[in-house]
């Protein structure tokens, strides 16, 4: 099933979900995949750098893992084409309205924010503005 191109479509069916969990970023200059696997990571990417994992802050404190700053999870629950245009800079300028950063990965069927922990109340009303 193909994802929603249209911009008005998307906005309107928006549908944001707030995760429980609270995530942190962390990095590994070198690592070995086979060692941190058990990490089983909400995301990850390679850069030249290092290694990104997003895990939660609990799996984080549980393997004396240091981290930066701690985030919620906003899901949006429709379906986006990874071809779909201005919905990342629609509610990316809705969130810098509100003085909110936004950590977003575009996953196959969602776009996924990650926001502030102490702002994510303020960023899912944000993102609910969009819909309306």
């Amino acid at each position: 099933m193909a994802g929603i191109k249209d911009l008005k479509a998307l906005l309107s069916n928006i549908a944001p979900a707030l995760d429980e969990r609270n995530f942190v970023f962390c990095t590994f200059p070198e690592f070995d995949w086979n060692s941190m696997k058990h990490l089983n990571p909400t995301g990850f990417f390679q850069e030249k750098e290092g290694a990104t994992f997003i895990i939660t802050e609990q799996q984080a404190i549980d393997n004396n893992i240091k981290y930066e700053s701690v985030y919620r999870l906003i899901t949006l629950n429709v379906h986006s084409s990874l071809d779909a245009v201005g919905l990342t800079a629609a509610f990316s300028a809705k969130l810098a309205e509100k003085e909110i950063s936004a950590n977003v990965v575009a996953a196959y069927y969602h776009d996924h924010i990650f926001v502030p922990e102490d702002k994510a109340e303020l960023a899912l009303a944000a993102i609910h503005e969009l819909q309306k």
